[in-house]
C-alpha cells in the first residue's frame, strides 16, 4: 500500500442456502509420474445447495432486478482492493468515450514480459478486474488502454498491485466466462476473493488449491441447476485406511487435533477413506488436482482444478452486507462450497461404505459412533462426550451439513443444511467449520504475539466542506519525550488514484488545545519543508505539510479548502523519529459522513521491529456527538476494518452485538448502543477503517483508533 493512500473495501457476498445433496461419484484415471510417490485414482463428488422448503421460491427470471443493482461504472473507492495469495484487484478510472479497455499485467514496470493471459486482454467496459493465477508475496504492474470504434488510446500510467502473503494456504481462484462477461463481473469477482481471503488467513498449510468459479443456471457439464442456489463439484481420492489415518495423525498441530486423534478407532471402519484432493495434500498425500472445466476428472493439461463452484445466476443473491431480508447472502454460499472442495462432507451422500474424513467424528452418544442416516448423529472430537453440533439427517439435504432450525435461524452457520434469506455468517478459527477443517487436516495459522508495536502513520480521507463540516483530525503523542511528526493535507494528487472531486487547494491548521501552533497553505512555504524526506513530499505544490517537533499531548489538524472550496481531502500524520520513547497512541477524525465515494475513511500503519502485534480499539461515533452541540449527527454508524490487502478483518454495526464484554473492559466503550466498535489484535502493516451510515444514512461522525498495548 502506498503510504498516504487509503485503500477501501466494499464487503461483497454471495449466499448459500438449503442444501439438498446429490453426491454421485465419477471415476478417474490413475496417474503415476516417473519417480513420484503413489498417486491415487481420482473420482468426483457433487454438493448441491438449496433453500428451506417453507421459504417462498422467487420467480426465476433475468430482469435487472433479479440481482442487486450495481453501477456499471464502479470507481476505485466503491470496490474492494482485495488481494489473495494468487490474485490482486486491478482498477482504473473511467474514460468518458470508451466502450472498453485492454489490460496488460507484468512483473516488470518496463513490461518486458507479461503474465500469461494478461497481454492486451480485452476486459470489456469494466473499470476493474481481478488478476488471477499469480505468485504469492509478489508485486505486479499493470496498465490499460481505452478503446472505442474510433481506435485505441495510448497506455495509461503504470499502476501497482501485489498479492498477499497469506498464512500458507493459497486458493487459486479462476473465473470462467459466465463471470468475466457478466455486467456485475467486478463485484462478483471481488466477493469471491473476499471469501477466499478468509481461508487463506485461517490456515497455514503450504499448498495451493485451485477452484474454478462460475455464475450460471447450469452445471459445468451443461445440465440445469433446477432451483438450487449453488453447487460444487470436487475431486476425491480413495486412500487405504492405514495410509490416511497415519498421515492425519502425523499432521496434528493443534489441541483440537490431539483431542480428535485420540478418538480415532483402533481398527479400520472402512477399506478406504475418501478425502478431497485438497484435503489429501493438506496432510501430505499425493492427491493432485484432477478436474477439467466441464467437471470431468482425468489427467493432462486440462485437469487443473480441485473443484468447481457454481452460483445459480437466477437466484436473488446480494453481493453486499448487511443482506436485505429478501436476498440470499452470496458470500456465505461461496464459503460453504469452498468448505466442500476443501473436504467437508459425509460418505452418506457418495454411496458405498468408504468413509469421508468428517465421518471419523460422527457420534450418537458418548462412546458410540453413528455412521448411518438413522437416529441422532452429531459432530464430536472427544469420542462423543461433547455434542458440538448435530448433523443433518434429512435425505433431501446434505448429510455432511449441520442440522438447521427453521427460518429465521438464530445461528446461521456457514454449513447449515439450509440457510435463510437475509442471514450471514463466515468461517473462522472458532466456528464449527473452522474446527471441522482443523481436525480433518488443515493447520490453523498462529496469530502474531503482542509486543512493542507502535502507530507510525495515521490518516483520514473524506469530503471536506465548510463551517462545521471541514475535516478535523486529532492525534495524541504519549510519553515524556518530544516527538517529530509530519502532518500533511492532500487534495489534487488524489485524482491520480481515481478519487473523484479532490480538494483543489487544501489549507492545514495545526492546533494544541484551542491554540493554532502552525498554519500552512502550499507545503513548500513551510519553514521546514527542505527537511521533509523526498518520498513524503506532497505531489502537488498546492498541498500542505507541516514538519514539527511536538511535546506529549493532544493535537488537532484542521483541513479546509482555500477560499471556502470543497472536495475530497486527506489528512495524514507520520511519526518521523520512531526511536523516540514517545508514540502516537490514538487518532480521531470528525466530519460529514456521506455515501459512496464520500464515506469516512481512516487509515493507520502499525510497525514493530520484532514483528509483534498491536491491540487496538477502533470506534465509529455518531449519536453521542449531540451532547457537544453538534447537529446533524450520524444516527447509526457502521464500521469496517480492512487490512493492507483490502481484506475485511472485521465489521460492526452496534458495538454490543459481538464484543460487548471485551470492549467494556477497555474502559472506552461507546456511549450509544447504535455506535460501533472493533477490538482487534493486528500484525504490523497498513489498515483502513471505513465509517458509513446504516441503510445509507448521513451525518456528522467521528472515527477513533486507540492503541491499547
Amino acid at each position: 500500500m502506498e503510504r498516504g493512500i487509503l485503500f477501501i473495501t466494499l464487503r461483497v457476498a454471495f449466499s448459500l442456502v438449503a442444501l439438498p445433496l446429490a453426491a454421485s461419484a465419477g471415476t478417474g484415471i490413475q496417474n503415476l509420474a516417473p519417480g513420484s510417490s503413489t498417486v491415487y485414482r481420482p473420482q468426483w463428488g457433487e454438493h448441491v445447495a438449496g433453500r428451506e422448503e417453507d421459504v417462498q421460491t422467487p420467480p426465476i427470471y433475468r430482469s435487472p432486478l433479479a440481482v442487486q443493482v450495481i453501477p456499471r461504472d464502479i470507481s476505485r473507492s466503491s470496490i474492494p482492493v482485495v488481494s489473495t495469495g494468487s490474485t490482486f484487484f486491478a482498477c482504473w478510472g473511467s474514460v468518458g468515450a470508451a466502450t472498453g479497455y485492454r489490460l496488460d499485467v507484468s512483473q516488470q514496470s518496463s513490461f518486458s514480459s507479461y503474465v500469461d493471459g494478461y497481454r492486451d486482454l480485452d476486459v470489456g467496459d469494466m473499470t476493474g478486474r481481478v488478476v488471477t493465477g499469480l505468485r504469492p508475496r509478489t508485486t505486479y504492474y499493470y496498465r490499460v488502454r481505452a478503446y472505442n470504434a474510433a481506435g485505441t488510446s495510448a497506455d495509461s500510467q503504470v499502476m501497482v498491485g501485489a498479492t498477499a502473503s497469506g498464512a500458507g494456504l493459497i486458493i487459486n481462484a479462476a473465473f470462467d466466462s459466465t463471470i468475466t462477461t457478466n455486467p456485475n463481473s467486478v463485484v462478483i469477482q471481488s466477493m469471491i476473493t473476499q471469501a477466499v481471503s478468509i481461508f487463506e488467513n485461517l490456515f497455514s498449510d503450504p499448498i495451493t488449491v485451485s477452484i474454478l468459479f462460475r455464475y450460471s443456471t447450469s452445471r459445468p457439464d451443461g445440465s440445469p441447476l433446477s432451483g438450487f442456489l449453488a453447487i460444487s463439484r470436487w475431486v476425491f481420492y480413495p486412500i487405504p485406511w492405514n495410509t490416511y489415518i497415519g498421515a492425519l495423525q502425523a499432521d496434528a498441530t493443534s489441541g483440537n487435533d490431539t483431542t480428535a486423534n485420540a478418538s480415532l478407532p483402533a481398527t479400520a471402519l472402512s477399506t478406504n477413506v475418501n478425502p478431497s484432493s485438497a484435503n489429501g495434500r493438506a496432510i501430505g498425500l499425493n492427491t493432485p488436482p484432477a478436474m477439467a472445466a466441464n467437471g470431468n476428472v482425468g489427467t493432462g493439461p486440462d485437469f487443473i482444478y480441485d473443484g468447481i463452484v457454481t452460483l445459480n445466476s437466477s437466484v436473488p443473491f446480494q453481493f453486499t452486507r448487511p443482506v436485505n431480508s429478501s436476498y440470499y447472502d452470496a458470500q456465505l454460499s461461496t464459503e460453504h462450497e469452498i468448505d466442500e472442495v476443501l473436504g467437508l462432507g459425509s460418505h452418506l451422500n457418495l454411496g458405498g461404505s468408504d468413509l469421508r474424513p468428517q465421518d471419523l467424528f460422527s457420534w450418537s452418544t458418548s462412546g458410540t459412533r453413528n455412521l448411518t442416516s438413522s437416529g441422532t448423529r452429531y459432530f464430536s472430537i472427544d469420542s462423543g462426550s461433547t455434542d458440538i453440533v448435530d448433523f443433518n439427517q434429512d435425505p433431501s439435504r446434505d448429510f455432511g451439513d449441520w442440522l438447521s432450525p427453521p427460518c429465521p435461524q438464530p445461528f446461521p452457520h456457514v454449513q447449515n443444511a439450509f440457510v435463510c434469506a437475509g442471514r450471514s455468517s463466515d468461517v473462522s478459527a472458532g466456528s464449527l467449520e473452522g474446527i471441522s477443517l482443523d481436525v480433518i487436516g488443515y493447520n490453523l495459522a498462529t496469530p502474531a504475539p503482542t509486543g512493542s508495536a507502535t502507530l507510525v502513520n495515521i490518516s483520514t480521507r473524506m469530503r471536506v466542506l465548510t463551517g462545521d463540516n471541514v475535516l478535523i483530525g486529532g492525534f495524541v503523542v504519549s510519553g515524556t519525550a518530544p516527538k517529530q511528526v509530519l502532518v500533511r493535507a492532500i487534495g489534487p494528487t488524489l485524482a491520480n488514484f481515481g478519487v473523484p472531486n479532490p480538494l483543489q487547494d487544501p489549507v492545514l491548521d495545526l492546533h494544541n488545545a484551542n491554540t493554532s501552533i502552525a498554519l500552512n497553505d502550499d507545503w513548500q512555504t513551510d519553514p521546514n519543508s527542505g527537511q521533509i524526506p523526498t518520498n513524503l513530499r506532497p505531489g502537488d505544490s498546492r498541498e500542505s505539510a507541516i514538519l514539527i517537533t511536538l511535546q506529549p499531548g493532544s493535537y488537532t489538524a484542521i483541513v479546509s479548502g482555500k477560499n471556502g472550496t470543497s472536495g475530497v481531502g486527506l489528512v495524514e500524520v507520520y511519526s518521523m523519529d520512531n526511536a523516540s520513547s514517545s508514540q502516537l497512541t490514538n487518532v480521531s477524525t470528525r466530519g460529514l459522513v456521506q455515501t459512496g465515494d464520500f464515506v469516512m475513511i481512516g487509515g493507520f500503519v502499525s510497525s514493530a521491529p520484532d514483528g509483534s502485534a498491536a491491540q487496538l480499539l477502533i470506534r465509529a461515533i455518531g449519536p453521542s456527538l449531540a451532547q457537544f452541540g453538534i447537529t446533524n449527527v450520524l444516527a447509526d454508524p457502521t464500521l469496517r476494518l480492512v487490512d493492507g490487502n483490502g481484506v475485511t478483518v472485521a465489521f460492526d454495526d452496534n458495538w454490543r452485538d459481538t464484543q460487548e464484554a471485551a470492549i467494556q473492559a477497555t474502559g472506552n466503550p461507546p456511549q450509544s448502543d447504535l455506535e460501533s466498535a472493533i477490538l482487534a489484535t493486528l500484525s504490523p502493516g497498513g489498515y483502513t477503517a471505513l465509517v458509513s451510515g446504516a441503510n445509507g444514512g448521513t451525518g456528522v461522525g467521528l472515527i477513533e483508533v486507540f492503541k491499547l498495548q
